[in-house]
């Protein structure tokens, strides 16, 4: 029954989608991207809740903290540079963790997010990656396309290893939609450098897990 009901709200929210994508494609976007975000967290709801092992509940703590480094970084990028790049993705940030957000309270467990502000996290290892991106942003707007390019490489190598551990249907569901939306991102920062006559060399995925998403088509949700 609960699958049933998952499907029928993939199905309705589906052909919502669709007929964004016949409006203005700069209202769309947005639209699509709320769209998307209800899909996910309505589906999840709609999942059963299963048992988290350790391993499972660590990554899904760290992949919140995670996305809002992606999400302060590229605000931050956008502040100093006004770059449109750094002006769309960070939506879609947002969403991602509101979607990793939708997991944590379904498990009532502690939001590592919590209430602090931009470029503070409680994971150490993170707070000192932020720091170092920061700093590597501010050199120049090609350094800050090769610092979003990084954040999107480590979040898929992140992801995939988060995938790997659990087998909860709801977990899963919300790893993959992250997962899709960083390898759009990656293509549009390797774009970005490209432009700027930049180059960029892989360093958490092979160069040819990196070639194979940078030369394929912009990913669709649904």
């Amino acid at each position: 029954m609960k699958k049933n009901v998952a499907l029928m709200t993939v199905l309705s929210l589906t052909i919502l989608l669709s007929a964004c994508q016949k409006s203005n494609p700069v209202e769309s976007a947005a639209v699509n991207m709320t769209a998307s975000l209800a899909l996910v967290q309505k589906s999840v709801s709609s999942l059963p809740k299963e048992t988290l092992e350790e391993a499972e509940l660590a990554r899904i703590l760290f992949i919140r903290e995670e996305e809002k480094l992606a999400y302060d970084v590229y605000k931050t990028m956008f502040d100093k540079y006004g770059a449109t790049v750094f002006q769309n993705i960070p939506n879609s940030e947002l969403s991602h963790m509101e979607s990793m957000l939708t997991i944590i309270k379904k498990y009532e467990l502690v939001d590592p997010v919590d209430v602090n502000p931009r470029g503070i996290f409680k994971n150490t290892a993170l707070q000192t990656l932020y720091n170092q991106l920061i700093e590597k942003g501010n050199i120049s707007i090609l350094s800050a396309y090769q610092v979003g390019a990084l954040i999107e490489e480590l979040d898929i190598s992140d992801l995939t290893s988060s995938l790997a551990v659990t087998n909860n249907q709801d977990v899963r569901l919300v790893y993959d939609f992250l997962n899709k939306g960083s390898r759009n991102h990656l293509r549009s920062f390797y774009k970005n450098i490209k432009f700027s006559n930049g180059t960029y060399t892989p360093i958490y995925l092979s160069q040819s897990e990196f070639d194979s998403i940078v030369n394929s088509a912009t990913e669709r949700f649904w």
